[in-house]
């Protein structure tokens, strides 16, 4: 396993420029500039570096997380962890438990998860012992896309909140989704994100807010005009082209600066992390209705624009939730592996072949080093309809190396021979579940590292695939 050597270093006290943080802090102040490996083929590499684990295995699970954390930058303060499918029930318990060791032993102190943000907030307050006293009560309004009524999740929050009522924890852990409120077929209404704003402005200015929200008010309207689920394939369905939304657009804009505008006195009155949460809303607010702009078009990039509009969300509200966290601990972001990736995210649906830019690429652009990302593979899983990879395909390489899992580090750009990552093909898809998307040339720089699971079953209460 070629590793670069960590010589002796003295104590320091780092800083984090991106967010003021001081102390001692080992992992910033390990060396970064590492030279990039080459090797005479993939396998090569992969028998190199791959670091090999069980998931069952403390020891052997705990050692491959000290090998992944080690090699990270230590500026990291958001690390992705990509699934290559939904309904993957090892990813799903991959996470958990990865998750588990990195609070602690690791200085993580939140979790972030594909789904929606405003909804997040009621799972928040189930792990920190305040609002709901069962998880059955944020199962459904907790979680979109359904994703409370998978176990793994269940057993996610239900730790989380035991370990958040130990008293010799000093550090709360955090629950945020991070997904815009859009679900597959239908699109909320941007109201509830617009009143969040509104009454935090009246708790400071109250003329001022109840002025704006006579104006706002009429153009919300009735939330069953904005939610038509039609709209989803048919534009002249959508509300988001009417004159009432466009003023709505206006509104929102001024509202947005006005918070910003009232920034010195708000923060210092109200507090900073209120008076982020409540810009962020508007600016979430903002992009709803600029996706409900996009449902209204008639155009051939209608649902690639929607798709980056989407993915534009998960960035903004990832960015906000580093921001909130900084100085307490990392977060761990989990997604599908497209959200996640640096590189352009593609999808074939049916005739239409969509491109746009995911999440992990704008964190790229707007975090840098701060952000680092675990891209996710897959040998098997009959459940999912995906069977064993065809020989010269990456999964094919990557399963051969010990398992029944491993992490790799790609290094960004693992050099090979001219030729060789072009003769790497994608392998087939899954024969039920669309949703699985192979890893490919491209992984190679659009992740940091790999995890990688020789077979997984289907998730644990997930709806059953056709």
């Amino acid at each position: 396993m070629q590793r670069s050597a960590i010589g002796i270093l003295s104590i320091a006290a780092a800083v984090c420029v991106s967010c003021g943080r001081t102390g001692l802090d080992t992992a910033a102040m390990k060396p970064t500039d590492r030279s990039v490996p080459a090797y005479r083929a993939p396998g090569d590499w992969i028998a190199a570096e791959a670091i090999p684990f069980s998931p069952d295995s403390p020891e052997s699970f705990n050692a491959a997380v000290a090998g992944l954390v080690e090699e990270l930058d230590g500026r990291v303060e958001l690390l992705g962890v990509g699934e290559p499918l939904h309904g993957g029930e090892g990813f799903l318990l991959l996470r958990n438990r990865l998750f588990q060791r990195l609070a602690e032993a690791h200085g993580f102190g939140a979790i972030a998860v594909e789904s929606d943000f405003f909804r997040g907030r009621l799972v928040d307050e189930f792990v920190s012992g305040r609002g709901p006293a069962s998880y059955e009560e944020v199962r459904e309004e907790g979680f979109s896309h359904t994703f409370g009524r998978l176990d793994a999740n269940r057993e996610l929050v239900e730790w989380m909140r035991s370990r958040n009522a130990d008293p010799s924890r000093p550090t709360r852990l955090r629950f945020y989704g991070f997904d815009g409120p859009m679900e597959m077929i239908g699109t909320p209404s941007p109201r509830r994100l617009v009143l969040f704003a509104l009454d935090y402005l009246a708790s400071a200015d109250r003329p001022a807010a109840e002025a704006r929200r006579a104006r706002i008010e009429p153009l919300l309207g009735d939330d069953a005009a904005w939610e038509d689920p039609a709209a989803s394939t048919d534009p002249s369905k959508a509300f988001g082209s009417s004159p009432a939304a466009a003023a709505l657009r206006v509104e929102t804009e001024e509202l947005i600066a006005d918070l910003r505008a009232r920034r010195p006195a708000l923060a210092a009155d109200e507090g900073r992390d209120r008076y982020l949460e409540a810009v962020h809303h508007a600016e979430m607010a903002r992009h709803l209705l600029n996706y409900h702009a996009a449902l209204a078009r008639r155009s051939e990039a209608r649902i690639a624009e929607m798709l980056g509009i989407r993915d534009l969300m998960m960035a903004d509200t990832l960015a906000y939730i580093a921001t909130l966290e900084c100085g307490r601990g990392k977060v761990l972001v989990f997604a599908h592996n497209s959200h996640l990736k640096r590189g352009k995210a593609e999808w074939q649906l049916g005739p239409h072949a969509l491109a746009w830019w995911p999440a992990g690429a704008h964190l790229d652009s707007m975090l840098g080093a701060r952000y680092a990302v675990v891209g996710a593979g897959l040998g098997v899983s009959e459940d999912n309809g995906i069977g064993v990879p065809e020989p010269g395909t990456l999964e094919a390489l990557l399963t051969a190396a010990p398992g029944p899992a491993r992490f790799i580090p790609t290094h960004r750009g693992t050099q090979f021979p001219p030729g060789t990552l072009p003769a790497i093909r994608a392998r087939s898809g899954s024969a039920r579940n669309p949703g699985y998307f192979p890893l490919d040339a491209r992984s190679f720089t659009d992740y940091d590292w790999l995890a990688v699971l020789d077979s997984t079953s289907y998730s644990r209460g997930a709806p059953p695939l056709p």
